[in-house]
């Protein structure tokens, strides 16, 4: 009885220090954050609107954030905006930040109509939601989901 007691002992230690060995390969990594910089309209009709938005990642972490793409949707003044997406890698430094430009298209007349006005009239900010998941090489991390909200400054047209 003694004899299986050890071996319950032994096999509770080696899968105790199996899991803590898996902690010290996969250390602690804060997710980034994910901010809209910008909305421009590129064109506007009513059948089709395509907006450049720029976004900024920000990386809290203490080595760098190998970026392979990412896809989101955004909410833009509590309106179904659109959706995006990059496929192209890039780097976010340790404690730094990078910034990528994406074009939204959307087929929405209310778009056009609610939320284009305010992109080219309006001086008051513009609430935003950004939700997707950004796509890494990190080995122990690979897919990371985000629901951010922000608010964006717009800038009123010169005369």
């Amino acid at each position: 009885m003694a004899r299986n007691g050890v071996r319950l002992a032994t096999l509770l230690a080696g899968l105790t220090l199996a899991a803590g060995g898996c902690s010290l390969l996969a250390p602690s990594f804060e997710h980034p954050t994910l901010s809209v910089v910008g909305v421009e309209v590129e064109q506007a009709s009513l059948a089709e609107q395509r907006f450049r938005v720029r976004i900024r990642v920000h990386n809290p972490n203490d080595r760098a954030l190998p970026v392979r793409g990412l896809s989101f949707r955004i909410e833009l003044g509590g309106e179904e905006f659109g959706s995006g997406a990059s496929a192209n890698a890039f780097s976010v430094p340790p404690f730094g930040e990078a910034e990528f430009d994406t074009v939204v298209t959307t087929n929405l007349a209310t778009t056009l109509f609610k939320i284009v006005p305010r992109l080219r009239d309006s001086a008051q900010p513009l609430d935003y939601r950004l939700v997707g998941k950004v796509e890494t090489d990190l080995m122990f991390l690979g897919s990371i989901p985000f629901d951010q909200r922000g608010s964006l400054p717009i800038r009123p047209r010169a005369p």
